[in-house]
């Protein structure tokens, strides 16, 4: 990967989507995806709304000093969810996903990237 100071206009610094991932059997359950970014589809099982759900990331590049970006990058309602990455550990972290709208049934995609943090 390029540094960011090796960055010319026009191009995205960071790593290339490295992996698509579908969760199996709701929206609790907990995903593998070994590479430093990738898409997560989240499970159709409905979300009410005010409700909040976590699930695992499995992840073998991650390290507990990592930083974890993780946002909504489409399918469902725009604007109706909040995203966060927590829970970070050697091998894992955790997404919270919050619906803060009214549709309570949606698939939607989630985007990651892991930003190397210091070593301890």
């Amino acid at each position: 990967m390029a540094s960011i100071f090796e960055a010319t206009a026009g191009k995205l610094v960071g790593p290339t989507i490295g992996t698509s991932v579908t969760q199996a059997t709701n929206k609790s359950t907990g995903v593998t995806a070994n590479t430093a970014s990738g898409v997560i589809t989240m499970n159709n099982a409905a979300l009410a709304a005010a409700a909040e759900v976590s699930f695992t990331v499995t992840n073998s590049e991650v390290s507990a000093t990592d930083v974890v970006v993780v946002n909504h990058s489409s399918a469902g309602t725009a604007g109706s969810y909040i995203v966060q990455a927590n829970s970070l550990a050697a091998g894992s972290f955790k997404i919270t996903v919050a619906n803060v709208g009214s549709t309570a049934s949606e698939a939607i995609v989630l985007s990651f990237v892991l930003l190397k943090g210091a070593s301890s």
